[in-house]
C-alpha cells in the first residue's frame, strides 16, 4: 500500500506539496509515483532563481522504465532545487517525503494551494 502523509497536500499528477509558510512551499512526488516509475536512475530540476508558470514542466525523472516530465501545481520561483538528487536520484525511491523532496518554491499567488488536495482526499484518489 502506498504511504500517504498526513498534513501534506496533493495533486492530481501524484506530487505533493509541504506549506512551509510565508508563501514558500516545498515539492516531490508521492509514493505511489515513485512505485510508478520504478527505479530512478536521473533527475533534473530547475535552477534557483527560475521563475516557473502553473502547469509548466520544471524537470524530469528518468528510471528504468521511462522518462516522465514534472509539471508544477503552481506559479512562483525556484528557491533551491534538492542538492543531493544529481549525485543521489535513487533518494527519490527510497525517501520521497523526506530526502527525495525536489524544490521549493515561494508563490506568486499562495491562493492556488486551496486548489490542491489533503491527505485523506488523495487517499481516495488512490482507491479508485
Amino acid at each position: 500500500m502506498d504511504e500517504v502523509r498526513e498534513g501534506l497536500l496533493y495533486t492530481e499528477s501524484h506530487e505533493w506539496v509541504q506549506d512551509m509558510g510565508g508563501g514558500k512551499v516545498r515539492l516531490g512526488i508521492t509514493d505511489h509515483a515513485q512505485h510508478e516509475l520504478g527505479d530512478i536512475v536521473f533527475v533534473e530540476v530547475p535552477d534557483a532563481g527560475s521563475e516557473v508558470v502553473k502547469g509548466d514542466e520544471i524537470g524530469a525523472l528518468e528510471s528504468v522504465k521511462t522518462v516522465e516530465p514534472v509539471h508544477s501545481p503552481f506559479s512562483g520561483e525556484v528557491i533551491e532545487a534538492n542538492p543531493y538528487l544529481e549525485e543521489q536520484p535513487e533518494l527519490m525511491n527510497r525517501s520521497p517525503y523526506s530526502d527525495g523532496w525536489l524544490v521549493d518554491m515561494r508563490l506568486s499567488d499562495p491562493t492556488e494551494l486551496q486548489a490542491l488536495m489533503d491527505d485523506v482526499s488523495y487517499a481516495k484518489l488512490l482507491e479508485e
